[in-house]
């Protein structure tokens, strides 16, 4: 699992990280030294960058940008893969999204296909055990049209593949909102989208599915996990002792 926080970063290892994602998609994986010939810099200021980043060093983060954390040759099947979800699942995820409620005025969710329904969910949930304004648009259109400052758009993607979010992104940043994207599988292109991106799971599933084909399940338990935390914490607030 991954929590990459663009928001730690100053521009210079902004630009770090902007050099090498577009440097990977046409040249193998260079080394840490070649990294910072790339980049104009030294080879302490790259790994500074990625660590700062949320990564845990450099052959790791050459490995999310190149592999996805190199999945295995051999795709479990789907029970067997979300028991090896469960198992490493980072709870600080859903102790930052929770966070993330707390200091915003208003939470747009948004996907496409399935992802899109599963917000729905969530936001259906969501409504029972907070104050803070929810939504879900349809569409791009409807997404711009409730943007603001103090807005969170967190956008949920199995896989980023089926359609760019740079656009909305764009726009959600000119309006002074902040962007969070949740994706289920790593995807280097979502993390230019955003000021937060959470990656929850390094456990694929079949490259055979197209990205409507694949389960939304992960997801359902990162709701679910946030919900439990919301009511908990609501819970511990009203017991007097």
């Amino acid at each position: 699992m991954l929590n990459v926080d663009t928001n730690r970063l100053n521009p210079q290892e902004r630009k770090i990280l902007e050099t090498l994602r577009t440097y990977s998609r046409d040249h193998d994986a260079p080394t840490i030294t070649e990294a910072a010939e790339i980049c104009g810099c030294s080879v302490s200021q790259v790994s500074k960058a990625i660590k700062k980043a949320g990564f845990k060093g450099y052959k790791r983060y050459m490995g999310y940008l190149y592999y996805g954390e190199l999945p295995r040759e051999n795709t479990p099947a789907e029970l067997d893969r979300l028991c090896r979800v469960i198992d490493d699942f980072d709870t600080s995820l859903v102790d930052q999204f929770v966070e993330l409620i707390d200091t915003h005025e208003k939470i747009i969710l948004f996907g496409y296909g399935p992802s899109h329904i599963a917000a729905q969910y969530f936001e259906y949930k969501l409504q029972f055990c907070t104050e803070t304004f929810i939504t879900t648009p349809r569409d791009e259109q409807s997404v711009r049209g409730v943007l603001d400052e103090g807005s969170l758009l967190a956008i949920f993607t199995t896989t980023g593949q089926y359609r760019s979010f740079a656009d909305i992104s764009s726009f959600a940043r000119s309006r002074g909102a902040d962007v969070l994207v949740v994706s289920e599988e790593y995807n280097p292109i979502l993390m230019e989208n955003c000021d937060r991106y959470f990656v929850l799971s390094r456990h694929p599933q079949s490259k055979s599915l197209q990205p409507y084909e694949k389960t939304r399940t992960v997801f359902f338990i990162f709701f679910e996990l946030v919900i439990e935390k919301i009511l908990g914490r609501r819970a511990a607030a009203a017991d007097p002792q």
